[in-house]
């Protein structure tokens, strides 16, 4: 009887230290969503200094703005870094979710690129130009078109502007909204297109030389959108999450952002 109690308390307690050590072994790994570029490029310079703390990141790449946020709330990530706040809001309101910015990193200026048209004052009456369709950034691509001056945009929308919101236009000008990711593709078939950073970046665009017009650093924009680490409420105080936001915040970062985005990527801190 004494051998068969041994055996069963030596039987528990390998069971319980094998679920500790398996816990153990998952708290190290933090999986983070993100955007290829530029999150994930910035993310994968901080890999090496969050291993010598012990934690093992984790990138996982999407190409939308639907499927990191989602994939956080159901707990397939631990956090996602591809969205400012103002998207976070909208998304949280529509998709019944409860996620929040732990942290701002950097400000990704909207540029307007040319499609068939070339030049800013080669625009004719009737030009097409092509905008995000997510309210965040259609408000934003229409205001930006607002400060060139092709169109003004009633005030009281702010940045829940959309073409209805358009008081005058001009020129005529016809908005074609686009799923984000689509803009850069859809070049050849409108006038203008007004990118995302991120979209423009993994096209191969570079912000200085191609765009014919783009957010300022120093706008109110720049700190109403700049990017953030989400994460699920009340996670926003965990130590691998707080390790993780350190590390981005770091020189070596900056740097880097400075470095291989050269104003495409603007970091805040």
């Amino acid at each position: 009887m004494k051998r068969k109690l041994l055996a069963l308390v030596l039987t528990l307690t390998f069971a319980v230290s094998g679920v500790l050590t398996g816990c153990g072994e998952k708290s190290g790994k933090l999986v983070v969503g993100a955007s290829a570029s530029p999150h994930a490029e910035i993310l994968k310079e901080v890999q090496t200094v969050l291993k010598e703390k012990g934690i093992e990141l984790e990138i996982k790449e999407f190409s939308d703005y639907v499927q990191p946020n989602l994939a956080l709330e159901d707990k397939n990530l631990d956090a996602n870094f591809f969205q400012h706040k103002p998207y976070l809001d909208s998304f949280n309101e529509e998709h019944k979710t409860s996620l929040v910015s732990a942290a701002q990193i950097h400000y990704e200026p909207l540029g307007v690129y040319p499609g068939k048209v070339k030049a800013l004052n080669a625009l004719a009456d009737g030009a097409t130009i092509a905008v995000p369709n997510d309210t965040t950034n259609e408000a934003r691509a229409l205001l930006l078109l607002q400060t060139i001056g092709l169109i003004k945009v009633n005030p009281d929308a702010g940045f829940k502007a959309t073409a209805k919101d358009i008081t005058e236009n001009p020129k005529s000008i016809k908005i074609k909204e686009l799923e984000a990711a689509q803009l850069s593709r859809a070049l050849p078939d409108v006038d203008l297109a007004v990118i995302n950073g991120n979209y423009a970046i993994g096209a191969g665009f570079n912000l200085a030389t191609d765009s014919l017009a783009k957010e300022e650093a120093n706008s109110t924009s720049a700190q109403t959108y700049a990017n953030i680490i989400a994460v699920r409420k009340g996670d926003e105080n965990r130590e691998d999450i707080k390790a993780l936001i350190d590390a981005l915040k770091s020189e070596k970062v900056k740097k880097f952002i400075e470095d291989k985005y050269k104003g495409a990527v603007v970091p805040l801190f």
